[in-house]
């Protein structure tokens, strides 16, 4: 038998697999990453959307953007990518055994960073194996890499970041989005994502799961009901929806068979079956590395971050980096991964209610049991201002780990501050000039320029639009409230796309200015 060595072995071409490569490249290991896909970036190609966080987290760049620039990088680095090569063993001495085609292969390697991500969970109802029923994740896959719409009208359950992102790109594809339910009483993803929705019309019912998927060969219909505090079905409360698909997204689950297979120490935890492993993803055999969902369910901006870790670590392991040097960009690479680890959603506030944001200020409940900010509650928040001609209104609610908007503001209308997480603030006596660069560049679509017309009772209400067709100047229909509830007649007064927008185009409506405060969407008549 034929053992191919190798200096690292990356098992995982996703955000955690290829950051760690690239790290550990550009200090002089010849790297090697193996992935089962026919194309490499993992979950990254899937996410069109906009990334949280700072500059240096590629905030306000689309997921799949971010994916083609970690290729590139890695091309430049000289990083060996091998796809369509699944890796069927990890074993003693650090052995890989790999299938590419017919063949299997086998090497050993002087370092191992498995970095093989999660895998959606799956929850058992009547009919969830009836074609129709499949994973966000999946449908995700199905949208966004091979353009087939994964159905016309559907269900979505879970209300986690995953539930509410693919639901606006369900959308997006042109779906219907008929409601989303979860068994918990409150929506558990980011505030502004679940505000893209319930603008649009879409429904949340939270304490509600799904207690029947319909039809014999596919499904025609699902009936879901709410349930108590131990998640018993109430007899009486049940809703139905004729849909044709129904998208479950109630978590991951960390994909560790290969580490458990060589024997690396496990720790059972809330978040998956898991290595124990330090912060640089070393686990308890020397020289095997954990980075990603692999390691703990994060976002992919947490993971890459991870990954870097780990190559840094490999490369002070290989005898590439001193100890020095290894700390010494540790440190760095730590700094930015605790910024991302801040706010109301860090991992150590999961499964608490918060109840005040971190300037004190009361948290809106409606927000968090129906996905929208209440107009009497809005403007508690340091983002409403009204005192200027043109201001910009922000709706982000939450301590999230995000700053794009004050980086995107020329003239200082917008502030967060040092701490990434604070809320954004409309700074008093800034002179808005209505570039709309504020309103393209946030990661949630939670920011809205508000112009007055004072001298005919109307204003301009200039909002972030991300679906197609786009509408043109003169359309007339509705202005949608926060809701999603039809609130005054609207005109389109400007439309404008930019490359410098990335794909987040600036749709201007005009209505009474007695709704500037409430109107935040607009649909054809």
């Amino acid at each position: 038998m034929k053992v191919e060595r190798k200096e690292l072995i990356v098992i995982g071409a996703g955000p955690a697999g290829l950051s760690a490569a690239i790290e550990a490249a550009s200090h002089g290991v010849k790297a090697t990453v193996f992935d089962e896909n026919a194309r490499p970036g993992g979950q990254l190609f899937k996410q069109i959307h906009k990334f949280f966080g700072s500059k240096e987290h590629k905030a306000k760049i689309r997921g799949f953007r971010i994916g083609e620039d970690l290729l590139k990088e890695a091309e430049e680095k000289g990083v060996e990518v091998v796809l369509n090569a699944t890796v069927i063993g990890l074993y003693k001495e650090k052995e890989v055994q790999v299938q590419i085609g017919t063949e299997v292969h086998h090497y050993k390697g002087d370092a191992i960073l498995v970095a093989t991500g999660a895998a959606e969970n799956m929850v058992n109802f009547r009919g969830w194996t009836l074609p129709g029923v499949i994973g966000a994740g999946a449908a995700q896959t199905m949208m966004n890499l091979y353009h087939v719409k994964p159905g016309e009208r559907i269900l979505m359950l879970g209300t986690g970041n995953v539930g509410l992102v693919v639901s606006y790109q369900l959308m997006q594809a042109g779906c219907k989005v008929v409601a989303l339910a979860d068994a918990a009483p409150r929506i558990g993803g980011y505030g502004v994502h679940a505000s893209k929705l319930a603008r649009c019309g879409v429904p949340f019912y939270l304490s509600h799961t799904i207690k029947e998927a319909e039809g014999t060969d596919c499904v025609t219909g699902v009936t879901i009901a709410q349930v108590d505090d131990h998640f018993r079905f109430i007899p009486g409360t049940e809703k139905h929806f004729d849909v044709d698909t129904i998208c479950v997204a109630v978590g991951l689950s960390p994909m560790a068979q290969l580490l458990k297979m060589d024997g690396v120490e496990m720790a059972d935890t809330r978040g998956g079956y898991i290595p124990k492993c330090d912060e640089t993803g070393a686990t308890s055999i020397p020289g095997i590395y954990a980075a990603g969902d692999v390691a703990g369910i994060e976002e992919a901006s947490s993971a890459m971050i991870e990954g870097r870790m780990s190559g840094a670590a490999i490369a002070e392991y290989l005898g590439y980096m001193t100890g020095e040097e290894k700390s010494s960009r540790e440190e760095e690479l730590d700094h930015s991964l605790e910024a991302l680890r801040q706010g109301m959603f860090a991992p150590k506030n999961r499964g608490k209610k918060i109840e005040k944001t971190e300037e004190g200020i009361d948290i809106s409940e409606t927000l968090l049991t129906k996905g929208y900010i209440a107009d009497d509650e809005i403007k508690r928040f340091p983002g409403y201002r009204c005192e200027a001609k043109v201001h910009p209104v922000i709706e982000c609610t939450q301590n999230i780990p995000c700053n794009p908007c004050q980086t995107a503001c020329r003239k200082g209308c917008i502030s967060i501050g040092d701490n990434i997480t604070s809320l954004p603030i409309s700074v008093k006596g800034s002179e808005c000039i209505d570039c709309g660069m504020c309103v393209a560049s946030c990661s949630g679509q939670a920011i809205f320029l508000v112009k007055k017309n004072e001298d005919e009772g109307t204003s301009e209400i200039t909002i972030p639009y991300e679906f197609l067709p786009l509408p043109e100047v003169g359309d007339k229909g509705s202005a949608l409230s926060r809701s999603g509830q039809r609130i005054c007649e609207a005109e389109i007064t400007r439309v404008r796309t930019s490359k410098a927008y990335d794909g987040t185009n600036l749709v201007t409506m005009k209505v009474p200015t007695a709704f500037e405060d409430s109107a935040r969407f607009f649909i054809k008549a």
